[in-house]
């Protein structure tokens, strides 16, 4: 008697160097359309905070509910988490006072608890085996963690750290380059290597959104938040339409 097996269903895409450009740009985006509504609009973070949490938890709902892998639902959640990671890191550490060095710690604590329980609970963190709601509920928080600890993680290198924007830029590009050695040359557990790089994203993209929008006397290029966030919503697309998403199906 032949048993026909159910292809097992991942609505994450497949780890490729599209997948990389797009989420570069994406964290970008985030920090630039996060500031272009909580400052160039002057609703500020708290009700930025709140209204790209509802954005959020509205397209993870639509995630978690969807039949099958959609680049374009997958991404707009990735970019509401960088948008609404940006307002509430700001709200935390300028608002609340809590400060780029506390505000740091306090999200890395909650990032590897977040890895922690998904890895104690279900025995992995690969992308590759998140076939369930409960591990897709888990990839989104620590998402959500990942994106916000690199707002502040970023804030505190360019600014208390006085790197610059182009400084810490060179600083987490130079750390995705030894990532990539790592990942190519050594046996080191290419989950952790993918979180490392993942996460190592974020705050790249803060301090390039930065640098776009900030002041020229900060450091900056001073342009438009809301042409810059156009312009790269535009070079998203165009990635995504040049290196096509397919869903992930490899394990690590």
């Amino acid at each position: 008697m032949k048993t026909t097996l159910k292809p097992t269903l991942i609505k994450v895409p497949a780890v490729t160097f599209g997948f990389w450009l797009i989420k570069i740009s994406a964290t970008t985006l985030g920090e630039t359309g996060g500031d272009a509504v909580s400052m160039s609009m002057g609703l500020g973070y708290l009700f930025s905070t709140f209204f790209f949490a509802a954005i959020f938890l509205a397209a993870v709902f639509a995630q978690v509910r969807a039949t099958r892998f959609s680049p374009v639902l997958y991404w707009t959640t990735i970019i509401a988490t960088t948008m609404v990671g940006t307002t509430l890191a700001d709200f935390a550490d300028r608002t609340l006072g809590i400060g780029y060095a506390g505000g740091s710690s306090l999200l890395l604590l909650c990032l590897l608890g977040s890895l922690f329980t998904w890895q104690r609970t279900l025995g992995t963190v690969s992308v590759d085996t998140i076939t369930s709601r409960k591990a897709e509920v888990f990839y989104w928080i620590t998402i959500m963690f990942s994106q916000t600890l690199g707002t502040a993680l970023g804030d505190w290198t360019s600014d208390s750290a006085g790197f610059g924007y182009m400084g810490a830029a060179i600083v987490f590009g130079s750390l995705l380059l030894v990532t990539m050695s790592a990942y190519l040359s050594t046996l080191v557990s290419r989950v952790w290597l993918f979180w490392i790089a993942f996460i190592l994203t974020r705050p790249l993209g803060a301090v390039l959104g930065d640098f776009l929008d900030k002041p020229v006397t900060a450091g900056g290029l001073a342009l438009n938040r809301y042409a810059a966030s156009a312009a790269l919503l535009a070079v998203m697309l165009a990635c995504i339409w040049l290196f096509p998403q397919r869903a992930s199906s490899k394990a690590h």
